[in-house]
């Protein structure tokens, strides 16, 4: 009768481990699972894990101090360097207030639940930002 597949092709016994080290391994695999510190520390900052990544979906969950984070974060990003001319060096910006609203009215409906928060922005910013 054959009990081990591997000990019938290999003609030799296979070792087992001893519970201890079996449970060792296993607790050293897994102590690498859940996350890292710094995904967590993201979601304490802004709405989401990625500035480039957060949608509306993101927005609606999120508290209003992660909300808050994210228009800074939004507006560090937009106002950043564009370009080398001269006449425009960064990108315009909303006022923190403007953009909160913004967002929040276009989150609000249940269509925009995948829209991009930096588009938003950005878009919003070329027409009225400063």
């Amino acid at each position: 009768m054959v009990r081990n597949s591997l000990e019938t092709l290999s003609g030799r016994p296979r070792r087992i481990l001893p519970p201890a080290v079996a449970v060792l391994c296993c607790a050293a695999l897994l102590s690498g699972c859940g996350g890292s510190s710094h995904s967590k520390a993201a979601n304490a900052r802004g709405v989401g894990s990625s500035l480039r990544l957060d949608n509306c979906a993101d927005w609606r969950s999120a508290t209003t101090t992660q909300r808050r984070a994210t228009v800074e974060q939004l507006r560090r990003f937009a106002g950043g360097p564009v370009g080398s001319s001269a006449g425009i060096q960064n990108g315009p910006v909303l006022s923190d207030k403007s953009a909160y609203k913004l967002l929040g009215r276009y989150c609000s409906k249940p269509f925009a639940r995948g829209f991009k928060l930096y588009k938003l922005y950005t878009h919003a910013a070329a027409f009225i930002g400063h």
